[in-house]
């Protein structure tokens, strides 16, 4: 990431904004983006879902069940895509992720067509995140050859373990920011093979702290923290996996 790799790993990388709702949620806002980046996203998709938030009641709390919905508006070739939601609007990358001298220019001008349409107030949330899938050509590894971030077994238990999943949050810019930082064993696409999920997400926790206007940089600063964590989590022998470009 921070290095050139001919084979990096990454499987996708996306941006989330979330937004602080100021009015009720505009139905024609995905129609109106479609209409300005259909050129490049033609393919469009609706997607369900489902989510449950807890609201508190005099008689306690209770969960409310709520049907999501969102656009999706992919590139001809699939390998891109532009989501919109209620105050959401998410741009993701999929293999093969081009570099971030293509990608942050595509997150930027599809907030600001967002912005355009919808006029939106201010950041709830914003996420920047890059997902690394990383295949090993062997039935079994030494964790520790590849990485420096990894579980760590008690002496007195055994020392082969099979599934695992770790994670923790840094805080960032005075607890402002927090990066979420998981390594985990996925499956793999070939029979005794081992896949590994390294999984970086840097968010934006504390709602309005940054401008429409100061996006840019604040996605810049993420994008430098993720590199520089992908780097501090990985030895030289992983890095031979992919390549690295001189």
């Amino acid at each position: 990431m921070s290095k050139k790799y001919k084979k990096p790993p990454i499987i996708e990388a996306l941006c989330e904004f979330q937004f602080i709702p100021s009015k009720p949620w505009d139905m024609t806002i995905p129609g109106l983006m479609y209409a300005r980046i259909h050129n490049e996203f033609p393919i469009k998709q609706q997607q369900r879902g489902f989510g449950v938030s807890i609201q508190s009641k005099k008689e306690g709390k209770e969960p409310n069940l709520k049907i999501l919905q969102r656009m999706q508006f992919f590139s001809s070739n699939k390998n891109a895509l532009v989501q919109i939601g209620p105050d959401l609007l998410t741009i993701n990358h999929l293999k093969n992720y081009p570099s971030w001298k293509i990608f942050k220019p595509l997150i930027l001008n599809n907030l600001k067509i967002y912005q355009e349409i919808s006029q939106s107030k201010g950041f709830k949330r914003i996420g920047l995140r890059y997902i690394n899938k990383i295949n090993f050509s062997k039935a079994s590894i030494e964790l520790s050859d590849y990485f420096s971030y990894y579980p760590i077994i008690p002496h007195k238990l055994p020392q082969t373990h099979e599934a695992f999943n770790i994670r923790v949050e840094i805080p960032y810019e005075n607890k402002r920011d927090r990066l979420l930082l998981k390594l985990a064993n996925t499956i793999s696409e070939k029979p005794d093979f081992i896949s590994l999920l390294l999984d970086l997400d840097y968010i934006m926790t504390i709602k309005d702290s940054i401008t429409i206007n100061e996006a840019s940089n604040w996605i810049e600063n993420a994008h430098n923290v993720i590199e520089n964590a992908f780097e501090a989590c990985i030895t030289d022998k992983c890095r031979n996996i992919f390549q690295e470009v001189k």
